[in-house]
């Protein structure tokens, strides 16, 4: 009787693992880019670059300034559903669209990465799966810093690749 006593505790400690291991991953740290409200409606992983522009400064000084994403956004089953562009923009398969503008942000998780955002959706256009979102999380940032290789020509343009995971909420 001990012995199944045992087992059964055994058995009970495994699921409870794999049960949590199962689950999504956790939401962002910090409640500093969290929506005010909202449905989540999906989320996608996004790969691609950031790009950047060798401009001058107030000093006359050249440097990397940050210029627009290009990125695909993937559901989970690896399906291209939605571009990601400057604006910044998102445009789904079904032709919706929609701008967003920064409302926060925080450091990634990752060192030497781009920040997780939010968003807000300030503009939209078309019927489908964007049409009703408001706000967009970017979080789990790989990447996408500038180049660490200095620039020497006006208007040169570089890139970084980068990983995020993107939140769209309703």
């Amino acid at each position: 009787m001990f012995r199944n006593f045992l087992q059964l505790g055994f058995a009970t400690v495994v699921v409870s693992i794999l049960g949590a291991c199962a689950t999504a991953p956790a939401g962002p740290a910090s409640s500093s880019i969290d929506p005010p409200q909202g449905e989540r409606v999906m989320t996608l992983v996004a790969s691609g670059v950031q790009t950047y522009s060798c401009e001058f400064d107030a000093q006359h000084h050249l440097g990397w300034v940050f210029r627009s994403p290009q990125a695909t956004l993937f559901d989970m089953s690896g399906r291209a559903a939605v571009r990601h562009g400057a604006g910044p923009s998102w445009e789904a398969e079904d032709g919706s669209r929609i701008v967003g503008r920064v409302l926060a942000q925080r450091p990634s998780e990752t060192s030497a990465s781009i920040p997780q955002l939010l968003l807000e959706a300030h503009s939209s256009s078309g019927i489908g799966t964007l049409s009703a979102v408001r706000y967009v999380q970017r979080v789990h940032t790989v990447g996408g810093l500038m180049p660490a290789a200095p620039c020497s020509t006006e208007h040169e343009i570089g890139s970084s690749p980068y990983l995020a995971d993107y939140v769209f909420y309703r």
